[in-house]
């Protein structure tokens, strides 16, 4: 399930991904950020992931490849999860979204708020 959060506004858009994804769903929300660049081309993403998602390798690959190719349309991407294995991944990926101008930060789940007043 992907749900857009209702804290989203304008050119930031926060989503809560959490159980089965498939490509119906995940094509869904490729056309909303599709639209979201192209009314505000740089955008800011926030994403709460609980920890419990599973999705096929085709999913994968169409976020991938959507991602890859709007590398510059991407300003901020917040991640929200209790993973220190993504806290760790966020700070390694970190240096490298930079490189094509993307601030990228980890916030627990108890810190949604700051991670919020981050993105936006």
């Amino acid at each position: 399930m992907i749900r857009k959060l209702p804290e989203s506004e304008g050119s930031t858009i926060g989503l809560e991904v959490s159980g089965k994804i498939d490509l119906e769903q995940e094509n869904q929300w490729i056309e909303i950020f599709n639209k979201l660049v192209e009314e505000y081309d740089k955008i800011n993403i926030l994403i709460v992931l609980d920890g419990k998602i599973n999705f096929a390798v085709d999913v994968a690959y169409e976020d991938l490849k959507w991602t890859f190719k709007h590398l510059k349309n991407m300003n901020k991407l917040a991640i929200v999860s209790e993973s220190k294995v993504l806290g760790w991944l966020v700070a390694a990926d970190s240096p490298f979204g930079k490189l094509v101008g993307i601030s990228e930060k980890h916030f627990e789940l108890s810190r949604l708020q700051d991670a919020w007043r981050w993105v936006k």
